[in-house]
């Protein structure tokens, strides 16, 4: 049995071309890399530490404001549940949104980084 599969249609196959470890350094050291590195970390982390801080607020919230955590908004939903819901909600955005960024920004700086460097550049 392989453990091979074909390559998907389209496709050139599995890389022929060998590299050495200088010319992924020098990928590494380029300005195209250092502008996918900031482009990448000017969204991810903001929105980390974004996220970070909505979900210890939630949890601060239901440890020390069970009052406010308990107070209905309508019929049997409180605020407890809607702003847990809601912690599910911000992640579905979330990972929207960078797919919205990566798909615009980042794959199309990876894409010409990886072009420049198969065909030798």
């Amino acid at each position: 049995m392989t453990t091979e599969a074909a390559p998907p249609p389209g496709s050139a196959g599995p890389s022929v071309a060998s590299h050495t470890a200088d010319e992924f350094v020098d990928v590494q050291q380029s300005p195209e890399f250092a502008e996918l590195r900031r482009a990448h970390r000017s969204f991810a982390f903001p929105l980390t530490v974004a996220f970070i801080a909505w979900y210890l607020l939630y949890v601060l919230l239901s440890s020390y404001a069970g009052g406010f955590m308990g107070t209905k908004l309508f019929g049997n939903i409180n605020v407890a549940l809607v702003l847990g819901l809601a912690q599910f909600a911000t992640t579905f955005l979330i990972a929207w949104l960078y797919a919205r960024h990566a798909a615009a920004q980042l794959d199309p700086k990876a894409e010409a980084i990886k072009t420049r460097m198969e065909a030798g550049a």
